[in-house]
């Protein structure tokens, strides 16, 4: 039988990564010969496995067992050994050989997300193993599954009949080899598997290049405990260390990194690395780079959409020809050949099918050259060709060896129609992973979910299948940062009730009382030893859980950090450790131990002198300091935590826009087998009209032959049809097939609050809003595919990138630390060196003991614990993230994270593509026409006129050859047929017309007067005055054979125009208020160009007409240069170099694939949404409406952004450059004023709470009014 190929879960992917196995346990049989079929694989847990040394001890004990194991292979990631082993030697004997060897055998892991699977005999399963692992008495469910399995009662008759020998074999079954840690390997398992289809050709490659242990691999990690840019450059440096790791991005907001290593066995050297600087590392996926599908499975790539550029093609003969070369070549089809525009467009099966289309193209005698290749999108409202879909499902209700393959024979059932690619191997993995094609409404997963919960059940409750969904990176960000937050609230609640009796006695009693109160006089009392008063022992009592417990996470990360920066083998340069080194943590951890520790000496110091005579013992000790400036910490820390998890709220609402349930539209010849939700059920009329302000006008009957049924969301497949009511969402991508009263807030996805009316034909989008009347939906597109997702993903993809000042930032923090700690021991030694020398007043000197050294060492604390590093390194990612969440809100998709942000808010130049930016960008329109006026007997009447026009443009595919055609047909044009096709390129079309004796051309005007066409000065007039308003002409002449002296007349005058989009005018002129230049680059002709740019308020001098794509970039590059740069004040370029030759900043606005070129090149790419694939993705910023008033937007919001950022920098460094003097005790000598350690914690605490509520208050953001309007 051949292996099945497997697609596996995250987790499980890791796992194989680190032990270099299948993904079947029974995998590794089958391909080593040399292996015994009887050979047993058994799987143990430990809690304490830690590095490499603990790998060999476990290898060197298990390996020295007789007889001896096969293999032995020790994960650290997943904290697992597996022992593959013949069948003599015992579970038991491999436990304790492992216990022996000091380390600690737990149950099983802790995994949520997709439990590990396990194989075993079912040949050798026997009740009471059953009993073993799940546990006695019976449960109910248990119970009713044993009555209703065979297998089971034929096990327990077996049991039954071998009497006492049952509890012996129950005991001996501990340690057989079915034990629930253990994994067969014999042949019959092979033979008991249910047969799979065969898998997809591509999808085998894909899970080789994941077994592959020598590909490279991109890595994602969920990282917690960073707090602030220290962290995250601490992670960053550690990784980008380690040979074979390269392109390591942290993003500290996300809780993630994303890595490139060059083998799969870096993956446990990679979280190991992390979790030794003190941070905890999870790896969420391993995805390698897959090569190339080799042709002879080309059929399973999608088809791609080709445009070639075509040389040599001089008539309609020439597209002819290689219209017809095109079609010969197999894997060919729609080819269409452009003559005017010099190209052609086809679509191929595959992309290895390019090289031989140019080439045929190229024995023909033309000149081919590949310009882009896209894959295939379905047409609009056309059938749609359904790919394969992957999913995995979670079977409940396993119980015994026998369920899996109960459940297996159920899928294998279907045939080729569903591929396995996990299947359920034993009852303790649930978890099922298949690849099958939809066919709705005969084949859907609904189908295959209704046979699973149905399998031998006539109730249907033996088993229940879902679909199981592995969480996100934002999902287990999320969980990340709730832990985080959970675990620093009990830290700080146990820190709170410390500070309550520490209050009392170090505040009330010691302060606030007056001397002669006899509770102070008791506290003040020498007690237990030496003259150490109550108060100082009590304060010692609060003082010690606090520091161990409540700050005890500052000092395990800081003592992490600075291991990893001193360890053994360290690939850090020993100069570099003492300038750049530790984080938030150390400084934290240093001042909060400074202060303890330093009491316990002065509590020493106490103790050993004799009691005082006054009955006042000392209580000269930081302990208070201790707890309150822990507590200030740790609610600045938890303040912080939970502030900048508010910073992705927008991408979070994204997310919660998709409906839970869907009413879709079934025939009722199906049985009533969908409905798995809580809700389902078949709706009448009356339920399908609830909410709906006007059942008269918005009812929408059921068709005659459906029903409507509600089911949950995710069981939709493309091609279903929906229902969405009034006041509902679609619950996927689709067009409406049947319903035109719809209208759509799509404020959601677009910005826009206007509602959209939709028509059947018009798509419709999942997260907006139906305020219309009820229309049916045809799916397009579901999980993963949806607009919403590809706004999500392009947000999330954002985020990630960095703008310029973030390095800026990145560098303070990388020598703050070191500077802070600095200043902290010259703070101390200066005020200790002026004390002991006499330079100050006995009168400073007010503590009880120790004497200066004691008093100069509270400014040193109050130094270590009032810098804040996390003001400076979340000033720029906190104000990015919300102000990213703020453009999706807005129909804005920062593609271009930071660095787009920075860039668009210094704009100087705009540059606007022509066609489709400031034009509408649809089908030219026929706006004015002139058939020229003849007698009235004459046969040149305006239908043949017409007529004549339309038989011309009939052999163009030019976009002004369609319009005519359509203005023709619409204006009762005659049917005429033409002979001899003559096409110039740039020109215009010849033919004859024998039946009416004459001859025709249409062109423009420099082919009419190469074919000897005069024009008269009216019409000459009206020719300028329609190239005035930016609209293209199109001129027909006729040459009547029958005359004596025949010659071309002119019979018909035709203004072409593509409509300007009607904010155009207004948009500009608000950039040119804003003092930001305007400019326009077409290829079109200049006189137009420039008639267009006139209409919308551009200057005829900032117009640059008649330029290929690949010159349009060369002009942004030339812009770049020698534009002028708008006024700035200075503030303005504190972050950049202010020089006079300082380039221009130039964005570029375009939607079509010419423009790509150019949108790369500029400094700032904008593409319009409704563009093509290959401008979005040149693009920086994409903005979802086609409304331009949404640049406006754009541009007011990245200096909305970006002024924060500044404002979040500038206060963080404020904040620091100002605190850490009065810390120091600059002013201490104006009256004696001081920052105690505790409030300077307190201001720590506040330091970066501000800056992340700084760039919360981004939230209040309103879009300009001219923007809002729209």
């Amino acid at each position: 039988m051949a292996a099945r190929p497997a697609i596996y879960s995250l987790r499980s992917s890791r796992r194989l990564a680190s032990t270099g196995r299948g993904p079947f346990p029974y995998m590794d049989a089958l391909t080593n010969p040399n292996r015994d079929d009887s050979d047993l694989a058994t799987t143990v847990f430990l809690s304490n496995l830690h590095c490499s040394s603990c790998v060999h001890s476990i290898q060197n004990a298990v390996s020295s067992l007789s007889p001896a194991p096969t293999s032995v292979e020790v994960s650290i990631v997943t904290q697992t050994v597996t022992v593959r082993h013949p069948k003599d030697l015992s579970r038991a004997a491999i436990d304790n050989a492992i216990e022996e060897a000091g380390f600690d055998i737990v149950s099983g892991p802790e995994d949520n997300d997709l439990p590990r699977a396990q194989s075993t005999p079912l040949a050798s399963f026997s009740l009471s193993q059953n009993l073993t692992r799940l546990g006695t008495p019976f449960t109910p469910i248990k119970q009713r599954h044993l009555a209703q399995c065979a297998a089971c009662q034929a096990d327990q008759r077996a049991s039954l009949e071998r009497g006492v020998e049952s509890s012996t074999t129950l005991h001996e079954e501990k340690s057989s080899p079915s034990h629930d840690g253990e994994i067969y390997l014999p042949s019959q398992q092979k033979a008991e598997m249910p047969p799979a289809s065969p898998t997809k050709p591509e999808r085998s490659t894909a899970a080789s290049a994941v077994s592959d242990d020598h590909c490279q691999q991109q890595v994602t990690l969920s990282i917690g405990g960073m707090t602030c840019a220290s962290c995250s450059s601490a992670v960053t440096d550690a990784l980008s260390e380690l040979p074979g790791v390269s392109e390591v991005v942290v993003n500290l907001l996300g809780n993630s990194a994303t890595l490139t290593i060059e083998r799969a066995d870096l993956v446990p050297t990679v979280t190991e690395t992390v979790e030794d600087i003190g941070y905890e590392a999870e790896v969420i996926s391993v995805e390698p780079f897959i090569p190339a599908a080799p042709k002879a499975i080309r059929t399973t790539e999608a088809p791609q959409r080709v445009t070639l550029s075509v040389g040599g093609m001089t008539c309609v003969a020439c597209s002819n020809t290689v219209t017809d070369v095109l079609k010969g070549v197999p894997g060919v089809s729609n080819p269409i050949v452009n003559l005017l525009g010099a190209s052609a467009t086809l679509v191929v099966e595959s992309r290895d099918i390019i090289p031989q289309v140019v080439e045929s193209i190229e024995d023909a005698g033309y000149e081919a050259e590949v310009v882009n290749t896209e894959p295939m999108k379905p047409e609009k409202g056309g059938e749609q060709e359904i790919g394969p879909r992957n999913v995995a499902l979670r079977v409940d209700g396993l119980f015994c060896s026998h369920c899996p393959s109960k459940v297996m024979d159920v899928i294998s059932s279907f045939g080729d129609r569903v591929t396995i690619l996990k299947p359920i191997t034993d009852h303790t993995d649930p978890f099922l992973r298949i690849s099958y094609v939809p066919s709705p409404p005969t084949f859907t997963l609904r189908h295959i979910i209704h046979s699973i919960s149905s399998a031998q059940s006539p109730n249907g409750t033996l088993f229940t299948a879902t679909i199981h969904h592995t969480p996100s990176l934002e999902d287990r960000a999320r969980r990340m940062q709730q832990r985080e937050q959970r675990h620093i609230l009990e830290r700080l609640v146990f820190s709170v009730f410390a500070t309550i009796p520490t209050f009392i006695i170090g505040i009330v009693y010691m302060d606030l009382l007056p001397s002669s109160h006899p509770g102070r006089m008791w506290v003040m009392e020498p007690f237990w030893t030496g003259n150490t008063s109550r108060a100082s022992w009590a304060l010692f009592f609060c003082a010690t859980p606090v520091m161990f417990y409540s700050a005890g996470a500052f000092h395990r990360r800081s003592l992490k950090e600075m291991w990893a920066l001193w360890k053994p083998g360290s690939r850090t340069p020993v100069w570099k450790r003492f300038v750049r080194f530790g984080s938030m943590n150390l400084l934290v951890s240093t001042g909060v131990s400074v202060a303890y520790f330093a009491s316990i000496a002065l509590l020493a110091l106490a103790a050993s002198q004799p009691a005082s005579t006054d009955g006042k013992g000392d209580t000269t000790t930081y302990f208070d300091s201790v707890v309150f400036l822990t507590m200030f910490l740790l609610i600045g820390r938890f303040l912080e935590a939970y502030s900048k998890g508010r910073t992705a709220d927008a991408i979070t609402a994204l997310g919660k826009l998709r409906p839970a349930s869907a009413l879709i539209v079934v025939p009722t010849s199906e049985k009533e087998q969908y409905t798995h939700s809580p809700s389902g059920s078949t709706l009448d009329d009356t339920d399908l009209e609830k909410g709906d302000d006007s059942r008269e006008k918005r009812e929408l009957y059921i068709a005659p032959g459906t029903r409507i049924e509600r089911i949950d969301a995710e069981l939709l497949e493309v091609g279903d049809t929906v229902r969405v009511q009034h006041g509902g969402s679609p619950p996927a991508d689709g067009t409406i097939v049947a319903g035109d009263g719809g209208a759509f807030d799509e404020s959601s996805l677009t910005g826009e609050s206007r509602l959209v009316k939709k028509q059947v034909g018009d798509d419709v989008f999942l997260g907006t809003i139906n305020k219309g009347a009820v229309v049916e939906v045809r799916v397009n597109a579901i999980g993963g595919e949806t607009m919403l997702d590809h706004i999500v993903k392009v947000v999330r993809e954002g985020q990630t990138r960095r703008a310029p000042i973030e390095r800026v930032a990145d560098m303070i923090t990388g020598y703050f630390v070191p500077v802070v700690t600095l200043l902290a021991v010259i703070t101390w030694v200066v005020w200790l060196g002026l004390g002991l020398g006499g330079a100050l007043p006995p009168s400073y000197l007010d503590v009880d003991i120790g004497g200066w050294v004691v008093w100069s060492l509270e400014f040193a604390i109050s130094v270590f614990v009032v810098a804040c590093p996390c003001g400076i390194g979340l000033a720029a990612p906190t104000a990015l993230l919300v102000g990213s969440g703020l453009a999706a809100k807005h129909g804005i998709l920062a593609r271009g994270g930071g660095e787009a942000f920075q860039e668009a808010a210094q704009l100087d130049i705009v540059v606007f593509d022509k066609t489709g930016t400031l034009t509408e960008g649809g089908d030219p329109k026929v706006t004015d026409a002139e058939i020229v006026e003849q007698p009235e007997d004459s046969r040149w009447t305006r239908a043949v006129v017409l007529g004549l026009a339309a038989e011309l443009e009939s052999a163009s595919s030019h976009p002004l050859a369609t319009a005519i055609r359509q203005h023709c047909s619409e204006n009762g044009a005659s049917s005429q047929t033409g002979a001899s096709f003559d096409e110039t390129p740039g020109r215009g079309v010849k033919a004859e017309f024998g039946k009416l004796q004459c001859s025709a051309i249409i062109g423009n005007e420099a082919w009419m007067t190469e074919n000897g066409c005069s024009i008269d000065g009216r019409q000459a007039n009206q020719l300028d005055m329609w190239k005035s308003e930016g609209k293209s002409v199109v001129l027909l002449a006729i040459r009547d054979e029958s005359v004596a002296v025949p010659a071309f007349s002119l019979f018909g005058l035709f203004a072409i125009a593509d409509p300007l989009r009607p904010e155009a005018k207004s948009v500009i002129g608000h950039l040119h208020d804003q003092s930001i230049g305007t400019w326009m680059i077409s290829g079109d002709n200049e006189t137009t160009a420039k008639a267009v740019a006139r209409m919308v308020g551009i200057p005829e001098t900032n117009v640059i007409a008649g330029v290929l794509p690949h010159e349009k970039a060369d002009r942004i590059r030339w812009l770049q240069q020698v534009g002028m740069k708008r006024p700035q004040p200075s503030l303005r370029r504190l972050f950049g170099k202010q020089k006079t030759n300082e380039r221009c900043v130039v964005a570029m606005v375009g939607d079509g694939i010419n423009d790509a070129p150019a949108l790369t090149a500029a400094d700032v790419g904008i593409a319009i949404g409704s563009g093509s694939d290959v401008a979005i993705s040149s693009a920086a910023f994409i903005l979802v409406s086609s409304n331009l008033y949404t640049l406006l937007t754009l541009t007011d919001l990245s200096r909305k952004v970006f002024n924060r950022v500044k404002f979040n920098f500038f206060w963080a460094l404020f904040y620091n450059m100002i605190a850490v003097p009065i810390a120091a005790g600059v002013i201490y000598p104006a009256g004696n004023a001081r920052l105690p350690p505790a409030w300077a914690s307190l201001l720590m605490a506040l330091s970066s709470v501000s800056v992340v509520c700084s760039s919360l208050a981004l939230k209040l953001y309103k879009a300009p009014a001219t923007a809002q309007a729209m």
